[in-house]
């Protein structure tokens, strides 16, 4: 990674926007893509950060959604092709032509970006280093839409990163019972300040066996992966009750073995989960501007963009401190 001088967009044209991003945060995935585990490798030079957090800087015609100059925004980082299976049916978040950008086209750790109108949700919340977690919590907005939580529901996360713990929070926000599982002490006593009841990693068997005992002994309903570890997903699927959900939302690129009878004699919902809908994201920016206290706990650390290389290489030499690191202070 490299500091660089980029030239700086042309004025905007019709609906588009100027942005001027103020805060980067870091996900797994710019791990993943920085690593090279994306593509063929013909997608660099590329910029990153698709955590964004920035103001206005100018509106090109045709605009409708009344955004001006200066208002502080947070970005929706998808673009979906529009006519592919999963767009023709409504989830145009799984889309097969997806583009993101930080990955797909240049993201959000430069000066200036430019950004389709629609992708741009102005927020009351002022500090952008905050605003930014409105994208890792749009996937836990988007777990809530596929897990269908109802009151009363036992919900078992295993995870307790970044989305996992705003997964705990949406699933708290809806009523249900909340019980984390993880192996990092740090990120379980975080998740109990938070409210969720939590559980260390041991054995597999071990932990199966206290979910189990955890939800009243039937099993919780839902089952969350945030882990993308083979060990928690098989723990989790064992746990989980008869007609149970489990919804996969770590990434990683495992193989996982699982018994088949499981699903049969439980008859399990599996479920995955990608990036959210635009809907799903407004919903996300309004749940930091309600619990920005809260959700302010899941920022670790800051950097200074002129320091993006080392923060990640931090983030990622430091997993059970970097709970979410952000690039800040651009401006």
């Amino acid at each position: 990674m490299e500091l660089e001088d980029v030239a700086a967009p042309r004025e905007p044209g019709p609906g588009t926007v100027i942005v001027r991003p103020q805060a980067v945060g870091i996900c797994g995935s710019d791990f993943h893509f920085f690593l090279g585990e994306f593509g063929d490798g013909s997608e660099f030079p590329r910029i990153q950060g698709h955590e964004v957090a920035g103001v206005v800087e100018a509106v090109g015609p045709d605009c409708v959604r009344d955004l001006r100059s200066g208002d502080s925004v947070a970005l929706h980082p998808l673009t979906a092709c529009g006519h592919c299976y999963p767009c023709r049916i409504g989830r145009g978040n799984a889309c097969d032509n997806l583009s993101l950008i930080g990955i797909h086209t240049d993201g959000g750790l430069q000066e200036l970006l430019s950004m389709p109108e629609s992708l741009v949700f102005a927020t009351s919340e002022r500090r952008p280093a905050v605003a930014t977690l409105a994208e890792p919590l749009s996937i836990a907005v988007r777990t809530m839409t596929r897990a269908g939580i109802v009151p009363g529901e036992h919900v078992a996360i295993f995870g307790a990163g970044p989305i996992g713990q705003a997964v705990g929070l949406l699933a708290a926000e809806q009523g249900g019972s909340v019980l984390m599982v993880d192996p990092v002490a740090s990120r379980l006593a975080l998740g109990q300040d938070l409210g969720a009841e939590t559980l260390p990693w041991t054995t597999p068997s071990e932990v199966i066996d206290l979910v189990r005992e955890w939800s009243g002994g039937e099993g919780p309903e839902v089952v969350v992966d945030a882990t993308g570890q083979p060990d928690a997903i098989r723990a989790g699927m064992e746990s989980a009750a008869s007609a149970g959900r489990v919804l996969m939302v770590g990434f990683s690129h495992h193989d996982v073995s699982l018994r088949v009878f499981g699903f049969v004699d439980k008859e399990l919902d599996v479920l995955g989960v990608s990036c959210c809908q635009g809907d799903e994201f407004a919903e996300a920016v309004a749940f930091v501007e309600r619990h920005s206290t809260r959700v302010e706990r899941l920022i670790s650390r800051q950097f200074p963009l002129s320091r993006s290389a080392e923060a990640l290489q931090w983030a990622m030499e430091h997993p059970a401190d970097a709970m979410k690191v952000v690039i800040g202070e651009i401006n």
